[in-house]
């Protein structure tokens, strides 16, 4: 199975995160930001869409320009997971929020979404991403809980392996 992780990063942490995810998966990575169409979605057969969360819920810059050619891309068949990034204690009220803009497009566009992550040994007081009592994808917070994140990961690409099969 092809995987290909698309993210958007501003002061490196997602960068950091999708490049962790890439040698644990095997997969291609790209920065959306350098991205001019969205012809490359239509190569693999798994998704992961990396972003973090500014202001109040809100996509990190590059995303908001590529969520044009997201729209337009069919993703029936395909599957998505999410990662996001936040600061749950700076921006509790809206703790990786901007995640659920990405499963909300993805859905929108005909993918299955995998990955959803437990929002247990989190300290948030609100966030858009949480569906049915988990995360849309795995939640990781650098600025406070950056000795988590390698383990996080590890057992979230372990997760999203075992769950590829789950949709048809």
């Amino acid at each position: 199975m092809s995987i290909g992780i698309f993210y958007g990063s501003t002061n490196g942490n997602t960068a950091e995160a999708a490049s962790m995810i890439q040698k644990q998966l095997g997969a291609d990575s790209y920065d959306v930001g350098k991205l001019k169409s969205g012809a490359e979605l239509a190569q693999y057969d798994l998704l992961i869409f990396g972003t973090s969360t500014w202001y109040d819920g809100e996509l990190q810059d590059d995303w908001e320009s590529f969520t044009v050619h997201l729209s337009k891309a069919d993703l029936s068949g395909k599957k998505v997971a999410l990662f996001g990034m936040g600061d749950q204690e700076g921006y509790g009220s809206d703790y990786v929020s901007a995640m659920r803009v990405l499963y909300d497009k993805a859905i929108e566009q005909g993918a299955c979404v995998i990955g959803a992550w437990d929002n247990e040994g989190y300290s948030f007081d609100h966030s858009a991403s949480i569906v049915d009592g988990k995360f849309v994808g795995l939640a990781l917070d650098e600025d406070n809980q950056s000795e988590l994140t390698a383990g996080r990961i590890d057992a979230w690409c372990k997760q999203i392996e075992a769950e590829m099969k789950a949709c048809a």
